[in-house]
């Protein structure tokens, strides 16, 4: 197959990426800085093309696409990303503008690019990173959760207008995974996991075809519980840990 993944040197692009790599695959990752992408790994597969991109960069984008796909795109994987880091007490709205620039429209320049190349043949698997924090608004965190939002409900509709046409959609929901961009939080992060089993749990996903797929099960369980809290209760909660946050400033 032919897989490109977009933040592919790190966390669980990167993880994907030699998943796919060492079953035979041709895989092309992309990032706007690839001097993090492990040389041993660029040296071990030849059927590894790396490209220095931004995904908010259209024409970047969608040359690196061309030419890796070369006509034949099976999956493609959106997995660039930025978090919020350290959660701030009022809006940073810079930080807010590049959080949607990177998760929103990088995700839609992805699938466009890729769809150009995927619908001629009525065939391929468009793929995106959300996070649970996209089923509800977390404190401190107003832009990353509402571009995950954006990232699920796009998924979602996608998977119904596409179907027809042959081509699967999926939207990754993760809870805390151990990554550069997860070692930048400030508070706990409970049942964090390795981006290497995340990546078996998502491979795992897509050869089942989920439209959704949300992990680990039991922080599931508890979004699914927070989703169903008055919201009320809800906004009371998480006002309580952000004093929690503060007082252990």
């Amino acid at each position: 197959m032919n897989i490109f993944i977009t933040g592919g040197t790190t966390g669980i692009g990167l993880s994907l990426a030699k998943l796919y790599l060492e079953e035979g695959h041709r895989v092309g990752i992309c990032a706007r800085n690839l001097e993090k992408f492990p040389v041993e790994i660029k040296n071990k597969y030849k059927q590894l093309k790396c490209y220095q991109v931004n995904v908010v960069n259209r024409d970047e984008l969608r040359a690196a696409i061309v030419d890796f796909a070369n006509g034949d795109l099976d999956i493609i994987i959106a997995n660039a990303g930025r978090s919020v880091g350290a959660k701030s007490k009022t809006p940073q709205f810079s930080v807010a503008n590049d959080i949607i620039d990177i998760n929103v429209k990088g995700v839609l320049n992805t699938f466009e690019f890729a769809l150009e190349i995927m619908l001629p043949k009525k065939k391929g698997h468009l793929v995106a990173t959300a996070s649970v924090a996209g089923f509800m608004g977390l404190p401190g965190a107003g832009a990353y959760s509402a571009s995950k939002a954006a990232v699920l409900k796009l998924c979602e509709s996608y998977s119904i207008d596409l179907k027809r046409m042959g081509i699967n959609v999926t939207a990754i929901a993760p809870g805390f995974i151990d990554t550069p961009l997860t070692q930048q939080n400030n508070h706990k992060m409970p049942f964090l996991m390795s981006s290497e089993k995340a990546a078996k749990l998502i491979k795992r996903a897509l050869e089942k075809k989920k439209v959704l797929y949300v992990f680990p099960f039991r922080m599931k369980i508890i979004v699914a519980i927070l989703e169903k809290m008055p919201r009320s209760w809800y906004r009371c909660l998480m006002g309580l840990k952000m004093l929690n946050y503060s007082s252990e400033d």
